[in-house]
């Protein structure tokens, strides 16, 4: 039987994939804590589902909606904590990126509480999203 904690990170996944922000924005506790990676115009710690979802938001605008995420590997799961391996690409004017990376979401409830991201390459990553 799948854990719960795997079934909520599934339908994150999905629902990125599929670029339903609705749904992944449903999917989000109130106080939900992310850790943009990297030192770049997006890196950083955002608290509050409305703080996220302006910085999903933006990173969409930039990208015209060319971001793009797939699920690699099996999510392996601790408890409440689900780390899943992924592949990443996006394209904005004069700049492309696609690499591999690793999101961890911590689970709470029926809701996601708070998300690490990891990526292969930072430093093209940095470049990608530019100065912060």
């Amino acid at each position: 039987m799948e854990s719960n904690s795997l079934t909520v990170a599934r339908r994150y996944v999905d629902a990125v994939s599929a670029k339903d922000f609705a749904a992944v924005a449903r999917l989000f506790a109130d106080d939900i804590v992310w850790h943009q990676p990297g030192d770049n115009a997006v890196s950083g710690t955002y608290s509050g589902a409305a703080a996220v979802g302006e910085m999903l938001a933006a990173q969409m605008t930039a990208t015209e909606g060319t971001f793009e995420l797939q699920l690699t590997g099996a999510p392996m799961v601790n408890g409440t904590l689900v780390a899943m391996p992924i592949h990443f690409s996006a394209k904005r004017v004069g700049s492309e990126m696609s690499m591999d990376g690793v999101d961890v979401v911590r689970v709470d409830g029926d809701k996601i509480a708070e998300v690490w991201l990891f990526s292969a390459d930072q430093q093209t990553e940095n470049a990608f999203w530019g100065a912060g």
